[in-house]
């Protein structure tokens, strides 16, 4: 607003001084038209403005190019040509107005997640509706969703059935059924049924709600790369005053009889097109729209460095279980002891019965994977944290877990793939053996990786060595590029081991184990669509649907912006410096340099929007392979 408020106030002033210029006859004070007063007045406290907000740039350690707008407004006004002057004021505010109205657009999807985050909630308290915000439902409060309204919370359905609309959160076009005891996310959109719903998670910690404060902490400030852009700019600027002042000098040389203000109208003439607003526009108008460009194709890039540091990574460092896997195993194998007298199915029935209650990955696992009808009641039930459960199953104990748990004098099995074994009442009785099941799209995720120009892909897991080959043979990971057997501690030097030529490094996870790998990778990118788990906190990006595939797009969108930003920049400098060569001969009055300027802000807002175009396959959209 601040500076649409100046742009205006200089249209303004341009329009009272027109008309006194043009219907009052130019009327003047102290020698001076009343037109030309105002317009320097405006002028010298814009110029101010700016030599302040330089200073206030300089002190951070960025190099900016205001001095040349700064010029460029003052030997206008010393050489008395205040119409141009104006036009210069114009284009800067201008152009800062075309920023903010181009950032805003490019920023809108940001800013709709925001706008339509849920606020009131239809509560049922002793069978009447009350309308409450939704800060104050606690877990346990029912709720009631009625057709087409949001789901306000995280909760579960306790009445009524409906389809819900979910693509806002997981990307998925149609819309899901849901039923009795089916849990429902915040921000989903209820079909034509009405539901009861109970709420289990606040909302401070429901799944809207947490992209939400993904969005708000996300930074819209290219930070790293402006400095990129001053770097251009300091060169810019120095052909810019060499121009300038040759311009000076070659008027004085040729024409000598003229006086000192028609060889200053050279170099002010120069300095009318050296304005910087394209150099000034390029780079945070192509960031913000390659974030909102991320924002759509639901990945949350928290700062505008990130889009950088993605563009150039050379490695990748996935986690296996959850990322490169589905969050989920399959039974490979049922194995009873010889001397148990168990079938395959009574064994996986008794352990199936005792892990029924568990949330650990293998025992919902293995419960998925058995007949609901062999599942049998259990008594005595009882979780060691990190060891197994036991319970008793007609009348006798069955335990499940840890070797060491079950039966600990046993002699040491060697089984190459995940496990759990199981005894009866003290006695050894078998095991089961589980195997990741990868992603469909692994495979073709780090293809495609390796043709936008991944030089290395490297998996970082605590499994054992011969579980994470298996995965990274199907992945189409390298034998020498999987480290398996790790604590998180070692992940991190493992990813602080990779050369200098192979960085920046960008790291894959979804658990809170890999939180410090993620913080201590250059880019760390979180698969967070079951929420804002300790991985999303951390994390640089956050991919907010179950799929690994946006990897791809994450990298595609960096790479196509910054190629984009590059560009833009660059075109911005060539143009400016060929209107300066003309500028040079004269042949350009100052008011139709600052026109000219004005066309090269346009035409570098309009491609710095092209990075709102969401490139998909590398060799169609020209990225360097590297």
């Amino acid at each position: 607003m601040k500076h649409q408020w100046k742009f205006f106030t200089i249209l303004g002033i341009g329009i009272v001084s027109a008309i006194l210029d043009f219907g009052l006859h130019n009327p003047k004070i102290i020698g001076l038209p009343i037109s030309e007063i105002l317009i320097d007045i405006f002028g010298i406290c814009l110029s101010i403005s700016m030599l302040i907000e330089m200073f206030h740039t300089l002190e951070k350690g960025n190099w900016g190019v205001d001095i040349l707008a700064i010029i460029a407004v003052v030997s206008t006004m010393i050489v008395g040509d205040y119409w141009a002057a104006w036009m210069i004021l114009i284009m800067l505010t201008g152009g800062d107005s075309l920023e903010d109205y181009a950032t805003g657009q490019a920023d809108k999807e940001l800013r709709s997640l925001l706008n339509n985050t849920p606020r009131i909630a239809h509560q049922i308290v002793n069978g009447k509706i009350e309308d409450v915000n939704v800060d104050q439902l606690k877990i346990g409060d029912t709720v009631l969703i009625k057709p087409g309204n949001q789901v306000p919370v995280d909760g579960k359905i306790i009445k009524g059935t409906s389809s819900f609309d979910q693509s806002s959160l997981t990307g998925e076009s149609l819309p899901v059924d849901k039923t009795i005891g089916d849990e429902l996310m915040s921000g989903s959109i209820n079909g034509n049924s009405a539901v009861e719903m109970q709420v289990t998670k606040e909302a401070k910690d429901s799944e809207y709600q947490s992209i939400v404060a993904l969005v708000k902490s996300s930074e819209a400030k290219p930070a790293k790369f402006v400095k990129m852009a001053d770097r251009y700019a300091v060169p810019f600027t120095i052909i810019s005053l060499i121009i300038g002042i040759a311009a000076w000098i070659t008027s004085a040389v040729t024409n000598p009889g003229a006086d000192w203000q028609a060889h200053f109208m050279r170099f002010a003439q120069v300095m009318v097109v050296a304005s910087p607003c394209p150099l000034l526009i390029a780079a945070p108008v192509a960031m913000v729209s390659g974030m909102s460009s991320m924002s759509r194709n639901h990945i949350i890039v928290k700062s505008g460095t990130t889009l950088e540091k993605l563009s150039r990574t050379l490695t990748f460092a996935f986690d296996k279980t959850g990322t490169l896997t589905e969050n989920q195993l399959v039974i490979e194998d049922v194995v009873p002891a010889s001397d148990s007298n168990l079938s395959k199915q009574e064994l996986q029935s008794l352990a199936a019965s005792v892990e029924q209650q568990s949330s650990h990955i293998i025992a919902t696992s293995l419960v998925n994977g058995t007949d609901k009808k062999d599942l049998q009641t259990v008594d005595n039930l009882q979780e060691v944290t990190g060891k197994g459960v036991s319970g008793t199953i007609n009348g006798s104990e069955v335990k499940v877990g840890k070797l060491n748990f079950v039966a600990p004098d046993h002699n040491k099995i060697n089984v190459d793939s995940t496990a759990i074994y199981i005894s009866i009442d003290g006695k050894f009785a078998g095991y089961i053996t589980f195997q990741d099941q990868i992603r469909e799209n692994t495979p073709e995720t780090i293809s495609r990786l390796r043709r936008q120009g991944i030089k290395q892909i490297m998996m970082l897991t605590g499994d054992h060595k011969t579980v994470a080959d298996k995965v990274a043979k199907e992945a189409g990971i390298k034998e020498s590029e999987v480290h398996a057997d790790l604590l998180p501690a070692q992940k991190i030097q493992e990813i602080k081991d990779v050369k200098s030529d192979l960085r920046p490094v960008a790291m894959v996870g979804d658990g809170v184990n890999d939180a410090p790998s993620l913080m201590a990778a250059d880019v760390g990118i979180a698969m967070g669509a079951k929420g804002a788990t300790a991985a999303s906190e951390s994390a640089d990006a956050v991919i907010m649907v179950n799929d690994i595939s946006k990897v791809n797009d994450a990298v595609a969108i960096s790479k196509h912006t910054m190629k984009v930003a590059h560009v833009d920049i660059i075109t911005a400098i060539c143009i400016v410096i060929l209107i300066e060569l003309i500028a040079f001969t004269g042949i350009i009055p100052a008011f139709w340099g600052a026109i000219l300027q004005e066309v090269v802000d346009l035409i570098t807002i309009l491609l710095a929007l092209l990075t709102k175009t969401k490139p998909t396959n590398p060799s169609q959209t020209g990225l360097p392979k590297q």
